[in-house]
């Protein structure tokens, strides 16, 4: 959608929330587009009911409702209803749903890409991360990875940096990982299978009885703000710090033919209302990861958060470089993207360190 047709319509509020600055008279919609109802359903990838990840789909449709009158309403289904969390792409894909919330590198199995469209090991931060969505190409860049499938992607709203997982037993060394089965998706899983790691995707729902009754040995999930209402810190001592999913940005994904079929002014409502309900999201993660970890600390002081030794991630960190390597070697959109990345990230890194390093580093 172009620009000129946001402003045309005059979604003032949309505008806002969008950065773009609308002087324009807001003209009448004509009567056979005012009387247009649209009634869509989103597949979200998580339990009924999850804290902060179902938050931003409900926010969606909510906003959406009142922006049309009542004209454009969404029916939320979880993971729950439609019993495929893993299967959302498709659904989405073959117009079983018209929209999803979920996260692009659950998808690689589709492209080597898709997880570069979620987060990279030792990658950007969420600041950076975001810059490089809108004004560092990365938008264009998903549409080309997405569109031949039919579908469009828009980020959802951001985890920040995730833990590096609920672990049994404490990691003092690389030989720690070898023989460990851990569930850890996307590029991180594929970092750890190279130390000897037996990396294992599971949904949401799954993960507590899987560490409890040790069929995994390790469980990484999100933070503190999630991570407590799974209950690990029941079953697991040692919670580390993270390195593999340092801005981890979750996923709407539009089937491509049903966001063309609406018309100008829907469009407009749902690009702005997918970009504010994002933004809502990144912001209540950071502040339920900053409760999380209060109560964390003051209630369960058994479990020790500890950092990886250094040599680990020495370690991490080289493995991560090769992998991203070779998988650029095979693919050209892939190769494509992360150099894009790297260029972007490394261009940005130096106001990141001499502004935000630089004053969270003074007493």
């Amino acid at each position: 959608m172009k620009r000129r047709d946001v402003l045309r319509y005059g979604i003032v509020g949309g505008a806002a929330v969008m950065g773009w600055a609308c002087q324009r008279k807001v003209q009448t919609v004509s009567p056979t587009v005012a009387d247009v109802r649209i009634r869509w359903r989103l597949a979200t990838s998580w339990p009924p009911n999850f804290p902060i990840f179902e938050h931003g789909p409900r926010r969606l449709a909510e906003m959406l409702e009142r922006m049309s009158g009542g004209r454009f309403t969404i029916e939320v289904d979880s993971a729950g209803k439609h019993k495929a969390p893993f299967g959302v792409f498709d659904m989405v894909r073959n117009g079983t749903y018209d929209m999803g919330h979920t996260a692009a590198y659950y998808w690689k199995g589709k492209e080597p890409v898709m997880p570069l469209f979620t987060t990279v090991p030792f990658g950007m931060n969420v600041l950076e991360q975001y810059a490089w969505f809108f004004y560092g190409g990365g938008m264009q860049l998903m549409e080309r990875a997405f569109t031949r499938h039919g579908l469009l992607s828009f980020p959802a709203g951001n985890t920040g940096v995730q833990m590096g997982g609920w672990f049994r037993k404490p990691i003092r060394s690389v030989e720690d990982f070898r023989g460990l089965k851990m569930r850890i998706p996307g590029l991180g899983g594929e970092v750890l299978a190279r130390l000897g790691a037996e990396p294992i995707t599971l949904p949401a729902g799954e993960l507590y009885t899987a560490l409890e009754k040790r069929v995994v040995d390790a469980v990484e999930w999100v933070s503190p703000a999630i991570d407590l209402t799974m209950g690990f810190q029941e079953i697991a001592e040692y919670y580390y710090l993270g390195w593999h999913e340092p801005a981890a940005e979750l996923q709407y994904l539009v089937n491509k033919r049903r966001f063309e079929e609406l018309p100008s002014d829907f469009q407009a409502m749902l690009t702005a209302a997918l970009k504010e309900t994002a933004l809502d999201t990144t912001s209540e993660f950071f502040a339920r990861n900053a409760e999380g970890l209060e109560i964390l600390q003051t209630r369960y002081p058994r479990v020790k958060i500890l950092r990886f030794p250094d040599d680990v991630i020495v370690e991490l960190r080289r493995q991560t470089h090769l992998l991203l390597q070779e998988y650029a070697a095979r693919d050209s959109l892939f190769r494509e993207v992360w150099e894009n990345q790297q260029r972007f990230q490394q261009r940005v890194r130096r106001w990141t360190e001499i502004s935000e390093q630089y004053y969270l580093a003074i007493r």
